[in-house]
């Protein structure tokens, strides 16, 4: 009788690790199509749109390049904002500054390498002001993507100490495809001591 419930309660404990299983990959699965539905719609307004950096001369855009994605590189980031805030200036692309304000630094790591971003929030008048932004350059700058650092969207948190920074969704800033645009470039803390294989590549 024992025996049998040993048997019984393996059949079990196997059924319920494959359906965990499955709906694990289904997650990935399905997080994965979610980047690439992103990947598809960028590329559709970087062809049709009048403000894309290829507008009037669409016959030389060649496509975004990226690393596939990987769920190792969306992280959750602890959030500690900056008491005392400053104004700091930013150098751009074209050897002019763009001001913002500090707002908070994320820390997380990634393969047990700890590591930490300021992140600012922008004060110009404009649709984007009160918004964050955060530029950053890593291991991978110069050599897999573009030199000058890239981009990536966060949300401002409510009330919650932590962050999710999808480096998945990390884009190149304008100037990477066209060098009438400014594009404020990461300032040194910014710099990461690691690789990050995910997002956007460096152009053609």
């Amino acid at each position: 009788m024992k025996k049998n419930n040993v048997i019984i309660m393996g059949v079990v404990l196997l059924a319920v690790i494959t359906v965990v299983y499955s709906f694990v990959g289904q997650d990935d699965g399905a997080y994965e199509q979610t980047i690439l539905k992103q990947r598809e719609e960028k590329d559709h307004f970087m062809r049709t749109a009048s403000d894309s950096p290829f507008a009037g001369k669409v016959e030389e855009y060649a496509g975004l390049n990226y690393f596939p994605p990987d769920k190792k590189y969306r992280v959750t980031a602890r959030l500690t904002p900056i008491e005392n805030k400053k104004m700091t200036e930013l150098a751009t692309s074209d050897d002019k500054t763009k001001r913002y304000m500090e707002y908070a630094y994320a820390e997380f790591s990634i393969d047990g390498a700890a590591q930490r971003l300021l992140i600012f929030e922008i004060i110009d008048m404009g649709p984007y002001r009160g918004t964050l932004f955060l530029a950053f350059g890593d291991e991978t700058s110069t050599r897999e993507t573009y030199g000058a650092g890239r981009y990536l969207d966060v949300k401002k948190p409510k009330g919650i100490k932590t962050i999710t920074l999808d480096f998945n969704e990390a884009y190149n800033p304008y100037c990477a495809y066209n060098e009438n645009y400014s594009c404020p470039l990461p300032p040194r803390e910014n710099l990461l001591t690691i690789p990050v294989k995910a997002g956007e590549k460096m152009y053609h």
